[in-house]
């Protein structure tokens, strides 16, 4: 029904679909996916809102995708269901009920999305967004709020988890020198903090002009009220928060000159 209700088997999931073929030494692959809705629903409460990206895409062998467009969803089901590998597909519950443009290409019988590449949907020099599902239309709605404001956001939606497109975050760096995680998850251990650790240890460290920054989830179980509920999850205000600090020294050289 939901990706909470994976906790049950988990077992299977980890130990057996994610294991098998290094285990059988690469005699017995293991071709199938895991399929359901993801992260926060509307007033369900602890255990229904909660996100499952990092928590997959910490076990080797598992393949993990989350799509934010109908393109998304089409292309990278089709790419999973054709995969030799086990993939953990993540869609967000509260995108069904949103529409979204469709292009001729997306529409073709033969489309088919590549598993593992980011896709950058607004381009911007002064700052890059990395996010994925729901939190991509939070770091958008961020990104038009700051272009009224002078600050063009890079933002890439990540699609895929695992493996992770980490040459087009850090072709963003070279270009942004900033950088801020948006996610739904819990902060500890989260997408986010693996994005920034791979930073850290690469080139791109010396690319940023300021520290990296995570926009999360709030750091407790879901509340059940709704007023809770909505500051539990992170809003585009506060995507906007975070590049305002990040850029501060940038802006406050602008305004020296």
């Amino acid at each position: 029904m939901t990706f909470n209700f994976s906790m049950q088997a988990i077992d299977h999931i980890i130990n057996s679909a994610a294991k098998t073929f290094y285990m059988s030494a690469g005699g017995v692959p293991v071709p199938i996916v895991f399929r359901g809705p993801n992260g926060a629903a509307a007033g369900v409460a602890a255990q229904h809102s909660q996100c499952f990206a990092a928590w997959y895409s910490h076990c080797p062998g598992l393949k993990v995708l989350m799509p934010y467009s109908s393109e998304d969803a089409k292309g990278l089901l089709k790419a999973a269901i054709r995969d030799p590998d086990p993939v953990v597909f993540l869609e967000d519950e509260i995108l069904y009920g949103m529409q979204f443009p469709m292009s001729d290409e997306a529409l073709s019988p033969d489309f088919v999305l590549p598993i593992g590449k980011a896709k950058i949907e607004r381009e911007g020099k002064h700052i890059t967004l990395v996010c994925a599902g729901k939190a991509t239309d939070t770091a958008l709605q961020a990104a038009n709020e700051l272009a009224g404001k002078g600050i063009e956001c890079e933002v890439i939606n990540l699609r895929s988890i695992r493996p992770l497109d980490f040459d087009t975050i850090a072709r963003s760096i070279a270009k942004t020198h900033h950088l801020v995680t948006v996610e739904q998850g819990w902060p500890q251990s989260g997408v986010g903090a693996e994005i920034c650790a791979r930073v850290m240890e690469s080139p791109s460290f010396f690319e940023l002009d300021a520290p990296a920054w995570r926009v999360c989830g709030a750091d407790v179980p879901m509340p059940y009220a709704r007023a809770l509920e909505a500051l539990a999850l992170p809003r585009a205000p506060d995507v906007v928060a975070a590049a305002a600090a990040v850029l501060a020294n940038r802006i406050a050289g602008e305004a020296a000159v």
